[in-house]
């Protein structure tokens, strides 16, 4: 079998082709047989087929007419663009429901991700182990970072807290943070942040279910 690819170097991709990537890498991962179409990675993914080609072509993957893409380098390719080639360490900020959930969260490891540190300010918090972990004092962020190797947060804070928990793990050398606090958080430019707002994402769904379930159904074109 001759699978065509080109051998890239790590470049920047188009946002909308990363935010696709992980996807595209969990489709992989489940799959059972050694190569796979581009219709099938597509219907895994909810993309269609021209976008997966379109996509993976960023990677220097192009595939083989009538039979697919080899499945084993492209988890090669795509973990080797999103930074996963070894374990990511990360520490999570904020050990309240949602952190502590979180450290005990166990589809981070499978996934190239090891939780290696937990911090908090509650002192009835601090000291305790969840996941294996003691949760540190948030006193000791900078000097734990640093002993651990740490290169991602997770922010799990209040939203009072968020901007001085972002402040220190910038201070602290983490390039990248993950903030579920309800309030955005700024960060330099060399200093990758994402924003997930649960209530946000609910409000958005309940906006979905409402017209679902308002909008006129035109029952002859309904199947069944």
């Amino acid at each position: 079998m001759r699978v065509l690819f080109a051998d890239v170097s790590l470049s920047r991709l188009p946002e909308a082709t990363v935010a696709r990537l992980p996807v595209y890498l969990r489709v992989l991962t489940d799959a059972t047989e050694a190569t796979i179409s581009s219709d099938n990675l597509a219907a895994g993914a909810g993309v269609n087929a021209a976008q997966v080609r379109k996509d993976l072509s960023h990677l220097g993957s192009y595939g083989t007419r009538g039979v697919g893409y080899d499945v084993s380098y492209l988890v090669r390719q795509i973990s080797r663009q999103l930074g996963l080639s070894s374990d990511r360490r990360v520490a999570i900020v904020g050990v309240g429901n949602l952190g502590h959930a979180l450290v005990r969260y166990g589809g981070f490891n499978a996934r190239g991700f090891r939780v290696v540190a937990a911090f908090d300010v509650d002192p009835r918090t601090v000291g305790q182990q969840v996941g294996g972990l003691v949760v540190e004092p948030f006193e000791r962020l900078a000097e734990v970072v640093e002993e651990k190797g740490v290169e991602l947060a997770l922010l799990t804070t209040p939203a009072s807290a968020a901007q001085a928990a972002a402040d220190a793990l910038v201070e602290a050398g983490v390039g990248s943070i993950l903030n579920f606090a309800p309030a955005r958080v700024a960060a330099p430019p060399r200093v990758a942040v994402r924003q997930v707002d649960l209530g946000v994402e609910l409000q958005i769904l309940s906006y979905y279910g409402t017209q679902a379930s308002t909008d006129p159904v035109d029952l002859d074109a309904a199947p069944g």
